[in-house]
């Protein structure tokens, strides 16, 4: 293992950083109606963004570390139950995402929404209720920013950068958050709206080069597909069980479809979803994007067998101190195959794949923040103008949160970073997608639903240990109660949370407990630009550059 810094490749990245960087302060003059002083332009881009605008970022901000780091060393350390769901799920999630999520849109634009708690508030009139669904969604952001932290740590560490100690080991990671909270704040959204061009770029230049190249080098699929296989049946040194799955067998199967359904369910209720879907100027440009999206999921599958290569490859991925850490898979699999240029472009990508996504997140986790704790229960008053500078500050606090789970939590297998804050955002559903088609469930029946799957969840997630760090929060697969059967944490809980919700709005209905007022209209959720009440935005420039007039 090298541990001496490779020039060629940190001039590399620090080039293109530094680049992305400077785009990032530029962009708060880019497709600007003025000054970015309140939510709509500094959190929602001004809700100006046109459909290839908001396939990069959409694909920006769901195609994160997650997909470059995460999955594939999921594939490398356990195999296709842990890794390979990510595939079908983000699939199955598009079809969601075309049916309910162009009414969000709609609603959204016609009363102003910023968030998914503003709907929820609207649709049922519970400031708790509110409070409930803003914490979830600040809460489940926090591993998932985290996520992208583990992996920019994983390529700094494989470029030489770093030491033993905490403060040399983490200073480049602290480096790269301060330029992005820096750039974040001054131009919010349009930032990495434009980054997310270049990031995308080198991400399809680096794995089609990679898809072509590597099998190649290491002697076939049959070769790489074989050692995979021979690593998986090998036992565990610590449970004497198999390593992983190389193909699930019957009694995988439910493990592998709870993860790819809960985690297709829970992929738009995350705020940094909603977010990007906000900033779109039509709902027809919500719908243009969950049909030509998928083409982001033939991207994750490439990705995913990289973790099958490094098994090929033997990459050594012992860290710094000497312990097996799977996120370095990749970036190793990159060091050891290609030259130092090469290698210097990949990591560039996967830090600014890293960076894109963890902007979108702190400024949704703000505008959580802002529009439904700090105006909602501090200060009713706020002007637009209080509000920005409110969620600017705010954004720079929830990376400070997400260092928190970085050094807390267990990140050898960093995928569960994400399934963990899944665990916590699928509990919105309820409230938010049956919210979008009916008001039958009862405001406090989805408050006491809520309440008992987020107990149940965290309880449950608590539990799940490690067997080699001996750490919880180890894993987020669970035995459904009474059964033997392992699933999703996230889906059970779901599960439990409707049986509550179902049960208790007939308690309550019996009961004539009063359910709060809905401030919406059956036509709000089908109403678009250019309809009475909604938005209507001034003349811009459409990707082309040709003038767009006024719908």
């Amino acid at each position: 293992m090298n541990t001496s810094v490779d020039w060629v490749q940190l001039i590399i990245v620090v080039v293109i950083f530094g680049g992305v960087t400077v785009m990032g302060f530029m962009a708060a003059r880019w497709r600007s109606a003025g000054h970015l002083d309140n939510l709509d332009e500094w959190g929602l881009g001004g809700r100006n963004f046109g459909t290839f605008i908001t396939w990069f970022l959409l694909g920006g901000d769901l195609y994160t570390a997650y997909t470059f780091i995460a999955v594939p060393a999921a594939m490398y350390a356990t195999g296709a139950i842990s890794g390979f769901f990510a595939v079908p799920y983000t699939i199955v999630a598009y079809p969601i995402v075309f049916v309910f999520m162009a009414r969000l849109w709609s609603v959204s634009h016609r009363h102003g929404y910023v968030t998914p708690a503003d709907f929820v508030n609207g649709r049922y009139g519970s400031k708790i209720l509110t409070l409930a669904v803003a914490v979830t969604g600040i809460l489940a952001l926090m591993p998932y920013i985290a996520l992208q932290l583990v992996g920019m740590q994983a390529v700094f560490e494989t470029m030489g950068l770093g030491g033993n100690n905490t403060l040399a080991k983490d200073l480049p990671l602290l480096i790269a958050f301060a330029v992005l909270a820096a750039y974040t704040y001054s131009s919010g959204l349009r930032a990495p709206a434009m980054i997310a061009f270049v990031k995308d770029f080198l991400i399809y230049v680096v794995i089609l080069v990679a898809i072509f190249y590597l099998p190649h080098v290491l002697g076939g699929w049959d070769s790489i597909f074989g050692a995979a296989k021979e690593k998986m049946a090998k036992p565990n040194a610590v449970t004497g069980k198999p390593t992983g799955s190389f193909i699930p067998g019957n009694a995988g199967y439910v493990s592998y479809w709870t993860l790819g359904l809960g985690s297709a369910m829970a992929l738009f209720m995350y705020p940094h979803s909603v977010t990007a879907v906000l900033s779109t100027k039509t709902r027809n440009v919500v719908r243009r994007n969950a049909a030509i999206l998928p083409a982001y999921s033939l991207l994750l599958g490439l990705l995913a067998l990289l973790g099958f290569m490094a098994i090929k490859a033997n990459v050594n991925v012992k860290g710094l101190d000497g312990l097996a850490n799977p996120q370095l898979a990749i970036p190793r699999l990159f060091d050891q195959e290609f030259p130092s240029w090469f290698a210097g472009i990949a990591f560039a990508a996967i830090a600014v794949g890293a960076l894109v996504p963890a902007a979108i997140m702190s400024i949704a986790a703000a505008n959580l923040f802002t529009r439904n704790i700090y105006r909602a229960f501090i200060k009713p008053s706020a002007t637009p103008a209080e509000e920005a500078k409110v969620s600017k500050l705010a954004s720079l606090l929830v990376k400070v949160g997400a260092l928190v789970f970085v050094l807390a939590m267990d990140k050898t297998i960093a995928l569960n970073l994400q399934l963990l804050g899944g665990i916590w955002i699928l509990q919105t559903f309820p409230a938010i997608v049956v919210g979008l088609y009916t008001r039958w469930f009862h405001r406090y029946a989805l408050l006491a639903g809520w309440a008992v799957a987020m107990v149940f969840g965290t309880v449950s997630a608590y539990n799940v240990v490690n067997p080699a760090t001996k750490k919880h929060f180890g894993g987020s697969l669970a035995n459904i109660p009474f059964t033997n059967t392992p699933a999703y944490i996230a889906l059970t809980a779901f599960v439990l949370n409707l049986i509550v919700v179902i049960v208790l709005t007939f308690v309550f209905q019996a009961l004539k407990v009063p359910n709060g007022e809905d401030t919406t209209h059956p036509t709000d959720y089908t109403a678009d630009r250019g309809d009475p009440g909604v938005q209507d935005l001034p003349e811009i420039l459409d990707e082309g550059g040709a003038a767009t007039a006024k719908s």
